[in-house]
């Protein structure tokens, strides 16, 4: 008698969707992402039994399989983390959180139709972006604004518009690289400017600038330093200087990269600063210290934004409405409107916030969270200690902050601590320094604390029984 196919018995992709601890999914990553799932674990499991065909098959092993496929699948949806890692504008976690205010408000807008790109009154097609150039102009003192998805396309297009064919003059010491491979050369590669480097690493003058100019040059580039810091022996051109020295035919840009509008930030240039000094052109983020939503933002001369805001490039660059309504809302709450209310954090943006929070008595807040959240787990598990913090997303690079962490102790070592605490319900980012996890408030302090408590409380018993 012909042995039966131990394979032939495996459950079809349609019965295990069935199954109510299955089809929970379905509304978290979708029924044909959950059956993609389900199809490569039986997959799996049938090139298993080709090489052991008298292994058999286990039920539960099977199920669990494929509960963990799907567990990997919703951990990659775009959702809520705690972030316990002490860097208030963490790239890799969204950069700035929004205002829920701002986000609220923003619903109605995006939700059905709106004039986007139309003018009420006179009944007609119109400017796109509601009211985010004038809200700029006026954070800013600026001629003219104009908003893009995000910074680096900001840069492309003013150096396309501005420098295609042509020179642009960079300090050595600014032709840098950022995270994820972001590098200036290649941003003017992109734009079909030339880079033409002067001055030195740490040492670049007015005068590298004035003398490297010639027919081919057309722009002077000042670059943020993002992530780094030159320390020692160092100096950078005074832009006001460069600025009344240069050719008329030759524009000033500044890629002042964090956002920062106002005085208060360490080591941070506002921009109004940069336009005060003669900058024609001013580029930031709106995701960072402004507080906004992914985009970027060209400020500066009316006459150079109105060239900008007609190049071909724009229409691969300009922003969604989703963007544009959460933007505009979030300007607003900055000039002064919009107070928000009980429900949402305390006024300002993040770093605003953490900034406060670096005062004696924030310091003092800070610690009062983490002996309530210490209270709530187990004896000996966790301690407070004071923790320096950043404010990260390439903002002062070269500057940390006041700040308390815990210091947890799990049962298998900090990388298998670190994680459980990931693989949580609810992600919880930490950091390990000196092989100690390490949950800093200063990022947490806009939690719920009795949600920070459980959540290290599961992790520290998932830990401790796996």
């Amino acid at each position: 008698m012909e042995q039966e196919d131990v394979r032939s018995r495996l459950p079809q992709v349609e019965r295990l969707l069935g199954l109510p601890e299955v089809s929970a999914y379905f509304e978290r990553i979708s029924r044909p992402l959950a059956a993609r799932a389900v199809s490569r674990v039986l997959a799996a499991e049938r090139q298993r039994l080709t090489e052991e065909p008298d292994s058999g098959i286990g039920e539960d092993e099977l199920l669990a399989a494929v509960i963990a496929a799907l567990d990997e699948l919703d951990r990659r949806r775009i959702r809520k983390v705690v972030n316990g890692t002490g860097i208030v504008l963490h790239t890799n976690l969204g950069r700035s959180p929004l205002s829920p205010a701002a986000w609220k408000d923003a619903a109605e807008a995006v939700e059905g139709y709106s004039n986007l790109e139309f003018e009420v009154e006179a009944g007609k097609r119109g400017r796109r972006g509601g009211l985010s150039s004038e809200l700029l102009r006026a954070l800013t003192g600026a001629e003219d604004a104009l908003v893009v998805n995000n910074n680096a396309a900001a840069m492309v297009l003013a150096l396309a518009c501005f420098a295609s064919g042509k020179d642009v003059l960079v300090s050595r010491g600014e032709a840098v690289q950022i995270g994820g491979g972001f590098r200036v050369p290649d941003i003017l590669a992109m734009s079909g400017a030339r880079l033409k480097e002067v001055g030195t690493t740490n040492v670049t003058t007015e005068e590298d600038y004035l003398n490297a100019i010639d027919g081919e040059t057309a722009v002077a580039l000042s670059v943020h330093a993002s992530n780094f810091a030159i320390r020692g022996f160092t100096r950078k051109p005074d832009l006001s200087l460069l600025s009344a020295a240069l050719p008329k035919n030759v524009i000033l840009i500044a890629d002042q990269g964090s956002g920062c509008c106002e005085a208060g930030v360490p080591a941070e240039t506002p921009v109004r600063n940069y336009l005060r000094d003669g900058v024609r052109l001013v580029c930031f983020s709106c995701d960072k210290i402004l507080g906004g939503p992914q985009a970027g933002a060209i400020v500066g001369d009316a006459a150079l934004i109105a060239r900008l805001s007609r190049h071909p490039l724009m229409r691969a660059f300009r922003p969604g409405k989703v963007t544009l309504a959460v933007l505009e809302r979030c300007l607003v709450a900055r000039l002064g409107g919009n107070p928000g209310n009980g429900d949402e954090p305390p006024a300002g943006s993040p770093v605003e916030r953490a900034l406060r929070r670096t005062s004696t008595e924030g310091i003092h807040e800070l610690k009062a969270l983490g002996r309530r959240v210490i209270r709530r787990l187990p004896k000996a598990s966790a301690i407070l200690v004071e923790s320096r913090a950043a404010i990260g997303g390439g903002s002062s690079p070269d500057e940390t902050l006041p700040s308390f962490a815990l210091v947890l102790k799990g049962a298998r070592g900090a990388e298998s601590l670190l994680a459980a605490l990931r693989l949580g319900r609810v992600p919880l980012i930490g950091r390990v320094e000196s092989s100690s996890v390490i949950v800093d408030l200063l990022t947490l302090a806009d939690e719920d604390d009795k949600l920070v408590s459980n959540l290290i409380l599961e992790a520290l018993e998932k830990e401790g029984g796996s």
